[in-house]
């Protein structure tokens, strides 16, 4: 992991973040960041080892009771162990929430502290370091996605269940700018009912937007033979598959290439007639390296659909505690889970109509 943040970042990237950091040395056993608290700074491992839990439901409630009265730690479920080069507390730069994990020291650990503040305005006034950031954060969280996946087994549902679409992710940080440029350099491809937009283990050729239709997102049962399915017919494939997501319009697939150096592991088939938007991958490619702003908009969106994927396990495994009950009144300067800002209504609404004028410059009324 460290290499990620190495690769991502320039000189200056890191030189700014080593002014404006404090260098932090934390014993053993002692927690970093506390599930159900706000976040308040970005840290970065340096050296040592943090251990990722998350609070169960399943735990005893009596003994849950009586760890919170004698002021000791609840119990939970490990689903993550962070190494050097790893990045904690990333989330409230992406959306404001409360922390969903307990991060805690399994051994000496140091790591270097960035106020949040600066880290924001930082990444306003900055579109290089924004566009640097924001790519290490993408690649680190779909790094921790696919081993909490890995670890809970392709059991887990809850990557069927998304709470806030991605059409209001995508066209909502997206510019205008960016949106014609999509346009331009895509191409509309009418997909018929049962034909495989991504076949798993073979190379991502395009990034595709769903503009009409839906599609099933499938993953192989049997992962001992990737050469077996990646050579089997893309239609009338003999391997057992078993469907555990949709696609619907407005979503994106076909991201993992920029993210992610292995092949992609699940396969997209159109369950009805569709129309997609495919880019090119080598179009974007070059339109990243050359367009920082763009850059710094798609790693964004990137970055808030994996965080928003590892919220949903984390979410089904978790407690998902609220600060408060249906017999108190909501406090105006108090910070709720799931609650929605002022400015995110807005941007849903931006979002809409960003796709519906892209749906009328593409296919028409």
């Amino acid at each position: 992991m460290a290499k990620v943040l190495l690769n991502s970042l320039s000189n200056s990237d890191i030189d700014w973040m080593v002014s404006v950091g404090t260098r932090k040395h934390i014993p053993p056993d002692t927690v970093l960041i506390r599930q159900g608290e706000p976040l308040h700074g970005l840290y970065i491992l340096l050296d040592g080892a943090m251990d990722v839990t998350v609070s169960q439901a399943s735990d005893n409630p009596l003994g849950r009771a009586f760890a919170v009265l004698e002021g000791g730690e609840i119990s939970g479920r490990e689903i993550a162990r962070l190494e050097s080069g790893e990045m904690i507390g990333e989330m409230p730069l992406l959306e404001t929430y409360l922390s969903s994990t307990t991060v805690k020291s399994i051994k000496k650990s140091l790591v270097l502290s960035i106020p949040q503040h600066q880290l924001l305005r930082k990444l306003q006034d900055d579109v290089s370091f924004a566009a640097h950031l924001y790519r290490a954060i993408a690649i680190l969280l779909a790094n921790r996605v696919e081993n909490i996946v890995s670890q809970l087994g392709n059991s887990t549902i809850a990557l069927c269940e998304p709470q806030i679409r991605e059409i209001l992710f995508v066209f909502g940080e997206l510019s205008d700018r960016d949106i014609d440029w999509m346009i331009s350099a895509g191409t509309p491809q009418n997909i018929t009912a049962g034909t495989v937009l991504i076949h798993a283990g073979r190379p991502i050729e395009a990034l595709h937007i769903l503009l009409d239709g839906k599609m099933t997102v499938s993953i192989c049962e049997d992962k001992n033979h990737p050469l077996v399915h990646a050579f089997s017919s893309l239609e009338d494939s003999e391997i057992s598959e078993r469907e555990f997501a949709w696609v619907l319009k407005g979503d994106i697939v076909g991201e993992t290439p920029f993210v992610e150096a292995s092949l992609p592991s699940m396969t997209v088939r159109a369950a009805e007639n569709s129309i997609v938007l495919s880019i090119p991958q080598w179009r974007l490619a070059a339109k990243l390296l050359h367009d920082m702003g763009f850059a710094a908009r798609f790693y964004k969106v990137l970055a808030i659909l994996l965080a928003d994927k590892q919220q949903r396990i984390i979410s089904q495994l978790s407690y998902g505690r609220l600060r408060y009950s249906k017999d108190r009144p909501l406090d105006e300067d108090s910070i709720y889970e799931n609650e929605l800002s002022p400015n995110f209504l807005a941007q849903m609404a931006l979002a809409g109509s960003r796709f519906d004028w892209m749906l009328k410059q593409i296919i028409g009324n």
